[in-house]
């Protein structure tokens, strides 16, 4: 029997999909679905390639009550722009989760997996930042970075913002970009630690191999969301941060034991043999408690997950086809 499958480029996807409440709200349900019903969800397939220096992963995850689940490929390939070529592409596939048959192609280039990550951190923001945020700051300063600050002034409204990056030129053009998009101060600043010291809100957002901040910087009040280590050779805080937060939350811990700033933490001993760690879906259900106290530090550790994909996809798909947008092919 004939059957369509819609296959829809970046362009169209940019058209239709923006960093929207709704958005936020559908990573937020997806995480407490982990939490509170039987998603099956199983390692990330991370597979190295030194020889021409890239990666590829590959994330899954079948959620009960949704009508279909993605399967996600991501490779990136860091030599690619001598060739004059973007360094991260990729795709989404997503199938039904009744026949499993094929639904759409998302040819997104990890735009969708951008745009789950940013809301990512604005769930976190939501739940593990003290209820005022004044100054938010933001290391790193890709697209990530950009979309992290987008996000959470979507969920906390802020009075400034300041950015840090190892390239000052870089850092300033982001914060010109900003300073209009937001309507908010935006500053570039040249010391990370005096940024974390201003901000009751910080969003770590590069592909460090080294601790970028030490736990001299924490200060009562202060959230940190670290997103950059997804891989086992990345690490952005430094163990003691963990090991001294009150509340340390990952969005799935045995994913954070191997790709996340918990391996890091784990494997320098000073989190001890059974670390108290809570996952952000348990928050988010009221199954555990977050932030209880304006004056208590917390970390959350994202590693970016299967079901975030599965919930992105499905409401892109939804979105995508009251659009009619895209191409239907007949299979």
């Amino acid at each position: 029997m004939p059957r369509d499958i819609r296959l829809v480029t970046e362009t169209d996807l940019r058209r239709i999909i923006h960093l929207d409440l709704d958005i936020i709200d559908c990573i937020e349900a997806a995480f407490a679905r982990l939490a509170t019903e039987q998603v099956v969800m199983p390692p990330v397939l991370s597979m190295a390639l030194p020889d021409v220096n890239a990666e590829v992963d590959i994330k899954t995850a079948y959620v009960p009550g949704l009508d279909g689940f993605a399967i996600k490929v991501s490779p990136g390939f860091f030599d690619n722009p001598s060739l004059g070529l973007a360094s991260l592409n990729g795709l989404m596939v997503l199938l039904s989760a009744r026949t499993g048959l094929v639904q759409a192609v998302f040819l997104d280039n990890g735009y969708l997996t951008d745009v789950r990550t940013a809301a990512a951190g604005a769930v976190a923001a939501r739940h593990l930042a003290p209820g005022t945020v004044t100054t938010m700051g933001v290391l790193g300063t890709g697209v990530q970075a950009r979309l992290q600050i987008i996000a959470a002034a979507k969920v906390k409204p802020v009075e400034k913002v300041l950015i840090w990056g190892r390239s000052a030129r870089k850092a300033e053009k982001l914060a010109t970009e900003l300073r209009t998009a937001l309507g908010v101060g935006v500053q570039a600043v040249p010391d990370r630690n005096e940024l974390v010291a201003a901000s009751q809100l910080v969003v770590t957002t590069t592909p460090a191999k080294e601790a970028i901040l030490d736990a001299g910087c924490l200060h009562p009040g202060l959230h940190i969301t670290a997103m950059g280590s997804d891989q086992e050779d990345k690490n952005e805080l430094s163990p003691e941060i963990l090991a001294r937060a009150d509340i340390l939350v990952c969005d799935r811990t045995a994913q954070c034991e191997r790709l996340g700033e918990l391996r890091t933490a784990l494997q320098s001993g000073l989190l001890g043999g059974s670390p108290d760690v809570v996952e952000l879906g348990a928050v988010i259900a009221g199954q555990t408690a977050g932030r209880t106290r304006d004056d208590q530090i917390t970390v959350c550790d994202l590693t970016g997950t299967g079901v975030q994909d599965t919930a992105i996809a499905t409401l892109t798909f939804d979105r995508i086809s009251k659009a009619q947008a895209g191409t239907l092919l007949t299979a």
